[in-house]
């Protein structure tokens, strides 16, 4: 478990019951920081590639995690129409929910 995926699921969880129970649970997986300058060097040049296809990332956490998950060879589970531009694109594996 990522920190900055630990805190979107999180923040996306409305009732205090969900919150807390997610929390309990997801605390207990292995945990990664996943930024650092390396990291962030990486996500800007993504994307600027990307921006240059014609397609804009419309949250900059969403690069950020697509690109820890690419430079670790990790693979994304998503749900996200920005994920599936970034697979194609950059190259980043893939699990799509749907």
């Amino acid at each position: 478990m990522g920190n900055l995926i630990l805190a979107e699921i999180l923040q996306g969880l409305r009732k205090d019951y969900d919150y807390q129970l997610a929390r309990h649970e997801l605390i207990h997986l292995p945990f990664a920081d996943m930024i650092g300058r390396e990291i962030a060097l990486f996500s800007a040049s993504n994307f600027t590639k990307l921006r240059k296809q014609g397609i804009i990332v419309r949250k900059s956490i969403d690069i950020l995690i697509a690109t820890f998950c690419l430079q670790n060879d990790h693979t994304i589970l998503h749900d996200d129409r920005d994920n599936d531009a970034m697979v194609e694109l950059i190259g980043l594996g893939n699990l799509h929910l749907n």
